[in-house]
This record gives C-alpha cells, sequence and structure tokens, in this order.
C-alpha cells in the first residue's frame, strides 16, 4: 500500500466499546502515515449495529463478526469489503486487591460464581457467552439475582471498580488498563470463546478510496503490535 500519497479526507465509521482503544491508536497512525483522517463512534454493539441498519452517514463499521454477517445479509454492508481484523477472549476480573479466584479450570470457574456476590457481564458477544454457560451449567435460576448486566457502552470493569459486582466478565481488551481492578485472568480453555471482530464497508458510504484503504490498513500487519498490546490477536 502506498503511504506517500497524503491526502485531508476524513472517513466515519462506528465500532462497539470492545475495539474503541485498538482503532483510535491505529486511526492516529494512519492519520500520521497519510494524512487521512477516520473519525470513530464507539457505542455498544447493538446500538452500532442498529445505527448502521438506519442508514446513518458511516463509510464502515467494526462488529464481531457475526454481526457483520447479519448486516451484510441485510443489505447494509458490502459483504466482499469485510475484512477480518482481530481475535479476542474473554477474562475475569475483580476490585484492585481483592482475594483472587481460582480460574483455572471449567469447575473453578462455576464455583467461583457460585460463591461470589454480584456477578457482571456486557450485553456483549462475552455475555451472551456467559449466559449460555449459566444454563449448561444449570445455575442460571440459581444466580438470577446476582447478574448485573452492564448497560451498553459501559465497561464491566467500570462496575467492579465502582464495587456494583464483584466479579466480572468481558473481553480482555475492555478490562486493561481499567483502573481499580485486578486481571485474574481468561477463561480456561474449555469454556473460552473466541470472538473475531471485523470490519466491512456501509451502504452510506461516501469516500470509497479513503475507506478501502483505511480497512486494508487496520488488517495489515502494520497494525499487529497495536491490537497486541491491547489484549488482542491479529486475525
Amino acid at each position: 500500500m502506498d503511504y506517500a500519497a497524503r491526502t485531508s479526507v476524513e472517513v466515519a465509521g462506528i465500532a462497539s466499546m470492545a475495539t474503541r482503544q485498538i482503532l483510535a491508536r491505529l486511526a492516529t497512525q494512519f492519520e500520521r502515515d497519510t494524512g487521512c483522517r477516520a473519525a470513530i463512534t464507539s457505542v455498544g454493539g447493538v446500538e452500532a449495529a442498529r445505527r448502521v441498519q438506519a442508514g446513518e452517514a458511516f463509510d464502515f463499521v467494526v462488529l464481531a463478526s457475526d454481526a457483520i454477517d447479519r448486516l451484510a445479509a441485510e443489505g447494509c454492508v458490502d459483504a466482499l469489503s469485510r475484512v477480518d481484523i482481530a481475535r479476542s477472549h474473554v477474562a475475569i476480573a475483580v476490585a484492585a486487591g481483592a482475594p483472587l479466584p481460582d480460574v483455572r479450570s471449567e469447575d473453578a470457574v462455576r464455583d467461583a460464581i457460585l460463591r461470589v456476590g454480584r456477578i457482571g457481564y456486557s450485553t456483549g458477544p462475552s455475555g451472551t457467552h456467559l449466559k449460555r454457560l449459566f444454563a449448561r451449567w444449570g445455575i442460571a435460576d440459581a444466580i438470577a439475582s446476582r447478574i448485573v448486566q452492564a448497560p451498553p457502552g459501559v465497561p464491566v470493569g467500570t462496575l467492579i471498580a465502582n464495587g456494583d459486582v464483584e466479579l466480572g466478565f468481558q473481553q480482555l481488551s475492555e478490562l486493561l488498563h481499567v483502573p481499580g481492578i485486578d486481571i485474574v485472568g481468561p477463561l480456561p480453555p474449555a469454556i473460552q470463546i473466541v470472538t473475531v471482530f471485523s470490519a466491512a464497508t456501509c451502504r452510506a458510504m461516501r469516500e470509497h478510496q479513503a475507506t478501502a484503504r483505511f480497512l486494508a490498513f487496520l488488517a495489515s500487519p502494520r497494525a499487529d503490535d497495536v491490537k497486541r498490546e491491547y489484549g488482542m490477536e491479529p486475525a
């Protein structure tokens, strides 16, 4: 890709909160290299998809791959433009200084959930995964009164730091660098879920060439170090 030709064009995107820090850093790097600014709105994933469906003026969207697939099926994004950007794992956190529970196995995680007070998870893919686990373990009804689901766009780490929950689950990228919490570790392999985050151009896209360049940059090796710094792996 030729980064020598600089431009003052701006592209507009919308994304879920999980990729907020990564995209902010990469947008800065892209602007420095090309002169093209990427303005990215980060909101809850459900809200981001709704706004793309409504035809808001975004050039691109970054969401979990299954959400991108649904938007493509509805004709809201161009399926041929899709690029996979990063792979993300779910992690577990507690308040800073709190005892760290054993999370080395599926049984250990289940036992920790049964022993703890309030449990927090998000409205995103990690939250959906946790609800399925609770149902599979047969504990959904027993812990229902202790579940706190973070409102869209609110990090689970904030709920932990504020004392609203004692044990929280979310994408590692969203728990990293949150003050007032300690990350216990990832979900163990037997119950881990890997979410692939993808980007695609929107039906309402205006800046075709610049948007294509930005999405290619997001999927390129030049972006890999930033993804790792914020708890994800290149896709």
